[in-house]
């Protein structure tokens, strides 16, 4: 920008200069200051609800008002004051009514520390309240296998409402009622459990108080821990390992996967495994599977099956397109049952007594491992899945201090992994591994460079990447949010889709961003951190494909026979369903 055309205006009596930023919030914070906000989020459109993040404007006439900086665009030459005893005033009394409003049993709820609200009254200083405390409590809606919604706690932000409908392009929440009585609640009313929605966890990830949370299964781990009959292993997903150690005061994307693996065994799992091994595994099933449908041209583009919510997706909002879906299991409902299997001879134990736990940055895994083709004699292959959050206070609980632990190692044979599994935690990832594996498959010659950067990204939600397979070109969709993947359905189905694989994670940027990992009021950097930690731990690993995997050859070897051999498909291969016509079973 020329010295002619630079845009400046002045906040706290500092000369700044702006660009291109959307919003004076997005300028104050460039300038390293901040107000406060409960309805902004950088990933969703400005809402304006809150009116916390109120500032002073000067304009060059002289006038002065008061506006919100999340919605006002930035102009030049204003002069802005952020902390005027006009807009503390304002800050402190909306602070009062939202709590005068609002379910104050903070002590006992799950975001008891990390809750917004609790901790600008702090900041504030917020001691007495001047209105009368609310009466009238809803109630608690914990329907759904994933999430819990109190009404209680909800603060009108709007913030789920966005990001439901920006993201996943759902709308499974709306407001209803008017004034005093307006409520954040699904249509009509009904629970949770009992719409359409994918449990992805979004709502809970922008929620800045307790009305949205995680379904804890954390003391339901803890009872099979202590119990001295149960043998309980755990498995942990690629993108956990870049965000555990936010929970301690770690940068996002330092991978804390040796950490983990001493945590684990502290808290007293008996075997610890990596579902990265598992992510190799689905590679090995998914990558065979789409080139018999290259070569046959039948049910193309193929769709990956590693995310649940777009599973859920497709079964209750586009059953006609199941064919497209790939057969293959999760990573983590491959692994499950595999343990299931092997372990209870090599321990000798009953399988009554072996517990599966799963770690997942993901709530929509919680409804997953509850899921009808999932279970087998009427049990499921995981038993329970916690989150990255759930780990983090687990940990804390048992009073172990993270950052101290010395590395080690997890067992084996599940714990071996290569690169491609690493990846399948970002955007893109899946696909990428999925080609370094198909291109060897097709061509039986090596893949030299495996890096296929144009695949990876967590801002960019929609990329075609063309991938020359010895002549034959393949094109590649990669996509996160299921609004972005609705786009491509349309595609399909009015004969323009141009694509040959379709890979849908349905948060933004993949699992790296799930809704079970640690909170962040702004995700955007920190997203692109923790994708860095995974390819940077991919690019170090000795193996990255999931082909040369030693263990994975040896559990084809004397387990699974080959790839989509019939073995195969009964343990790794699974149904999906046409829910759309009342079918759906409620899972809680």
């Amino acid at each position: 920008m020329t010295e002619e055309n630079k845009k400046t205006l002045f906040i706290e009596g500092k000369e700044v200069e702006f660009t291109d930023e959307p919003n004076l919030l997005e300028v104050i914070r460039k300038a390293g200051m901040n107000v406060p906000t409960f309805c902004y989020r950088p990933d969703l459109t400005s809402f304006g609800a809150c009116r916390m993040c109120v500032v002073e404007v000067e304009y060059p006439n002289g006038r002065k008002m008061i506006n919100s900086s999340c919605t006002m665009p930035p102009e030049a030459g204003i002069k802005v004051s952020l902390n005027t005893a006009r807009t503390r005033r304002i800050r402190k009394t909306v602070l009062e009514l939202l709590l005068a409003n609002h379910d104050r049993k903070c002590l006992t709820c799950e975001r008891s520390g990390n809750c917004e609200l609790q901790q600008y009254a702090e900041e504030y200083g917020i001691r007495e309240i001047r209105y009368a405390d609310k009466t009238d409590f809803l109630p608690i809606d914990d329907s759904s296998p994933s999430l819990v919604r109190d009404p209680n706690k909800c603060i009108l932000c709007g913030a789920c409402v966005r990001a439901c409908t920006e993201f996943q392009g759902h709308s499974v929440l709306g407001f209803a009622n008017r004034g005093s009585k307006t409520v954040v609640q699904p249509m009509n009313g009904r629970p949770l459990g009992q719409v359409d929605c994918v449990n992805c966890g979004q709502c809970v990830a922008v929620c800045p108080t307790g009305a949205l949370t995680i379904k804890s299964d954390i003391e339901n781990v803890w009872k099979e821990i202590t119990n001295p009959n149960k043998k309980v292993v755990v498995q942990m997903a690629p993108a956990t390992r870049v965000a555990i150690g936010e929970m301690f005061g770690l940068e996002p994307g330092e991978n804390s996967i040796g950490k983990m693996n001493a945590a684990l065994r502290k808290i007293g799992f008996d075997l610890i495994f990596d579902t990265n091994f598992s992510a190799d595994l689905t590679i090995m099933e998914e990558a065979s599977e789409f080139l018999g449908r290259l070569k046959s041209g039948e049910n193309l583009p193929l769709f990956t099956s590693c995310c649940p919510a777009w599973i859920k997706y497709i079964e209750t909002a586009h059953p006609e397109m199941l064919n497209h879906l790939s057969t293959c299991k999760s990573p983590m409902s491959m692994l499950s049952p595999v343990l299931v299997d092997l372990l209870p001879q090599k321990l000798g134990i009953e399988r009554e007594n072996l517990v599966v736990v799963a770690i997942m940055p993901c709530t929509a895994k919680k409804y997953e491992c509850k899921r009808d083709d999932l279970m087998r004699n009427g049990k499921a292959d995981t038993d329970f899945v916690i989150t990255t959050q759930e780990l983090g206070r687990m940990i804390k609980e048992a009073g172990i201090n993270f950052n101290s632990l010395e590395p080690e190692p997890n067992d084996t044979p599940f714990g071996e992994y290569t690169g491609a599994g690493t990846i399948f935690g970002a955007s893109g990832g899946v696909a990428e591994a999925a080609v370094r594996t198909a291109y060897e498959f097709a061509t039986g010659e090596t893949l030299e460079n495996v890096d296929i950067k144009d695949l990876r990204g967590t801002t960019n939600r929609c990329r075609d990447v063309e991938i020359d397979i010895k002549g034959t070109k393949v094109i590649v969709r990669v996509v996160s949010t299921l609004k972005e993947a609705e786009k491509s359905l349309q595609e399909i189905k009015n004969g323009t889709a141009k694509f040959h694989m379709l890979e849908v994670m349905a948060c933004p940027g993949g699992c790296i961003n799930g809704g079970g990992q640690p909170r962040s009021c702004d995700n955007s950097k920190i997203k692109a951190e923790r994708a860095k930690g995974l390819y940077k731990e991919d690019a170090e690993l000795p193996l990255r494909k999931s082909h040369i995997n030693p263990s994975i050859k040896k559990l084809y070897d004397e387990y699974l026979e080959k790839p989509n051999s019939h073995k195969a498909h009964e343990i790794l291969h699974t149904v999906y369903k046409d829910k759309l016509a009342g079918s759906y079973k409620d899972i809680k």
